[in-house]
């Protein structure tokens, strides 16, 4: 879910898929959303030639980290870098499918990243809760407050390093969407209060 939009309490901003079966589904979310009213801001979309999808957001509360990737192009960036212009919008490149594959914000400037798969140097004023690449997959996490975090169950490593970080991961089996490439952060649609 976390894909087609990037929600925010202030401001929205739907993305345009970058693979290209997938569009048309921007538009029915924005429909949703407009009968839902479910308290998120202004809608702005990312239009052609650009693309952008959630899974390459990176939000923190000093700004947005967006990989350019196979699935979200310098265009859409710097469409969403329009749409948020109160915030920081900082491009990294990426060889993933998305961003989150790799690394994912948690709190307190606290990063949980793969080094072997996204460049630490990308990340210079943040603290890396290191995750080998081994259990890579974990780095796709969800921070939901409290100290706890959403992971994939089966990765001992990373509940290890996160427990010794101060945080309480909370496992959960999201094998069957690991089958389809899809991880934690795929199944939720967090609204952003900073956005």
């Amino acid at each position: 879910m976390q894909d087609p939009a990037i929600l925010g309490s202030r401001r929205t901003v739907i993305g345009r898929f970058g693979e290209t079966s997938r569009r048309g589904e921007e538009e029915a979310l924005r429909e949703d959303l407009s009968d839902l009213k479910v308290g998120i801001g202004t809608i702005n979309s990312v239009v052609s030639p650009g693309t952008l999808e959630g899974g390459d957001a990176v939000i923190t509360e000093q700004g947005i980290i967006v990989g350019e990737s196979q699935r979200t192009n310098e265009n859409g960036i710097r469409q969403l870098a329009a749409c948020l212009d109160h915030l920081p919008v900082k491009a990294v490149k990426t060889s993933l499918l998305h961003l989150l594959c790799g690394c994912s914000y948690l709190s307190r400037k606290t990063m949980i990243i793969a080094p072997d798969l996204v460049d630490p140097i990308s990340f210079p004023d943040f603290r890396l809760i290191k995750i080998p690449l081994e259990e890579a997959y974990a780095t796709d996490a969800l921070y939901v407050g409290a100290d706890k975090v959403i992971i994939p169950s089966g990765f001992p490593k990373t509940v290890m390093k996160l427990k010794v970080a101060g945080y309480r991961p909370v496992e959960v089996d999201v094998s069957e969407f690991y089958k389809g490439d899809g991880g934690v952060t795929c199944l939720c649609s967090p609204v952003y209060n900073l956005l």
